[in-house]
């Protein structure tokens, strides 16, 4: 029994889906050769390289059982998939703008006779619907922000992360209509009868996940000042201590810790006694 996992081809969130695979174990066996489908380094799990706007559709028909895509793409395909992991990155918003010298500063200030542009049709007349809006809806598949400076719509919806490309062609953002990040995805009854391998690559993944930002700390401390580093130490799910076989009594102390916590808290180790401290990079908390 094989797996597929569908990932961006190409765009700001191909690269950063490769890597969380390559973190979970499951790299591609010859990277530098990459096909539309390509084998990774468990024989039974395969990756597929795809436009990010196929993806939801591709697992929701069963061409992937697993998926790396939007969540404003899923929406819009209106696709039944599971959604198993947020992946913590891509963040998004799908926003309704308009020209900063337009007299639309609020959707009050929309009329019925107005249109909108956008590569987000499904959505767009979700939220118009919603707000009992009526408008004409022209579909376009890019440089949606020239749209109302050359007489094809009033208004659009479009993708930003800061708002600067907007602000860049003078529009200013009216609403927000959907906000949106990267998702692990799956076919469900890929999800069913691949049960066991497709919960294999989500724990991996969020193994990965969990040990973002995370470091493992390694120190000696001798056995009279074991009390004062156990007051300046926190943990994730509390100490490792072992006996270090030495001609004074010393215990190996080591635990998880976020990344920010590590310049402080080193000093704050010394100061308590500790030596010979490690700080080590963790690839993943299972």
């Amino acid at each position: 029994m094989k797996i597929k996992i569908a990932i961006p081809s190409k765009g700001r969130i191909s690269e950063p889906s490769m890597n969380i695979l390559e973190k979970a174990g499951l790299g591609l066996v010859d990277k530098n050769n990459r096909k539309l489908i390509s084998k990774t380094f468990n024989e039974d799990i395969e990756v597929m390289f795809a436009r990010a706007s196929d993806i939801p559709e591709f697992v929701n028909d069963g061409v992937a059982d697993m998926g790396i895509t939007g969540v404003d793409l899923i929406n819009e395909n209106e696709a039944d998939v599971s959604e198993l992991l947020d992946l913590k990155f891509g963040q998004t918003k799908l926003v309704l703008a308009a020209p900063e010298e337009s007299n639309i500063n609020s959707i009050e200030d929309i009329k019925e006779d107005m249109k909108v542009a956008t590569e987000f049709p499904v959505l767009t007349k979700k939220y118009l619907d919603e707000k009992g809006l009526n408008l004409k809806i022209v579909k376009l598949s890019g440089s949606t922000e020239a749209a109302p400076f050359i007489g094809v719509a009033d208004l659009i919806t479009d993708l930003t992360s800061t708002g600067t490309t907007l602000k860049m062609n003078h529009l200013e953002i009216i609403d927000t209509i959907l906000e949106s990040t990267i998702k692990l995805i799956a076919n469900k009854d890929s999800l069913k009868n691949k049960k066991e391998l497709i919960e294999s690559v989500s724990t991996s993944i969020k193994g990965v996940l969990d040990a973002d930002r995370k470091k493992l700390i390694m120190m000696n401390v001798k056995d009279k000042d074991l009390d004062k580093v156990k007051e300046v130490m926190p943990s994730m799910g509390g100490l490792t201590i072992s006996e270090v076989l030495s001609n004074e009594k010393t215990v190996a102390v080591q635990a998880v810790i976020d990344e920010k916590q590590v310049f402080e808290l080193v000093n704050d180790l010394r100061n308590a006694g500790a030596k010979d401290i490690l700080v080590v990079p963790i690839e993943r908390i299972i």
